[in-house]
């Protein structure tokens, strides 16, 4: 497959190429007690504080995202182990997500060449970055932990097809083969007046 760049340059970040702001986002009960909060979250200037709020509160991952210093280096504890937290931007949570179906499309030969892949991701990353495009949940929770974070857990009873046999398998965890879907079509019946 080749891809074409309609929004983004070869060699230059769709990250550094939007404004980002540091936003506080929280969400309060309706008797006024504070739900969520997060400080400092680093967002596109020119999101609204509502898609703020959703991707902060929905979307970043709260937990078991290896945290680095300012200079982007790992931040490690008394033992050496990986110091553990949130995501706390919303490149962090865009580059899973664009970074895990690119590396899924190259794993799986979708693409003519890396320039192509890299298009890709470039080109997901700025429609998601400028919001012109946006998965469905699932995508949002799930895709990219196991591809950016080496984030897993036990089987969640799902499926997904092996691409070397052809063949439906059971997810051996949780985010090796994700479930970035919502909609199940349990059976459909031919029953127009419901009879």
């Amino acid at each position: 497959m080749r891809i074409e760049r309609r929004f983004t340059e070869q060699g230059k970040s769709p990250y550094e190429q939007i404004e980002w702001s540091s936003r506080n986002s929280v969400i309060y009960n309706p008797d006024g007690s504070i739900v969520f909060e997060m400080k400092d979250a680093q967002i596109p200037a020119g999101w609204s504080q509502l898609a703020t709020d959703i991707m902060v509160s929905k979307y970043f991952r709260k937990a078991g995202v290896p945290q680095s210093d300012a200079n982007g280096n790992p931040l490690l504890d008394a033992d050496g182990s990986p110091v553990l937290g949130p995501e706390k931007s919303a490149a962090q949570v865009i580059n899973r997500l664009a970074g895990c179906w690119t590396d899924w499309g190259q794993r799986y030969g979708y693409f003519d060449t890396t320039e192509d892949a890299e298009a890709f991701r470039d080109e997901l990353a700025w429609s998601m970055l400028t919001q012109m495009a946006a998965p469905n949940s699932p995508q949002w929770f799930n895709t990219g932990l196991y591809w950016a974070y080496d984030i897993n857990g036990p089987s969640q009873g799902h499926y997904y097809v092996d691409p070397d046999s052809g063949e439906l398998r059971a997810s051996e965890d949780a985010y090796s083969h994700p479930q970035p879907h919502a909609c199940f079509i349990q059976s459909v019946r031919d029953d127009l007046v419901n009879e």
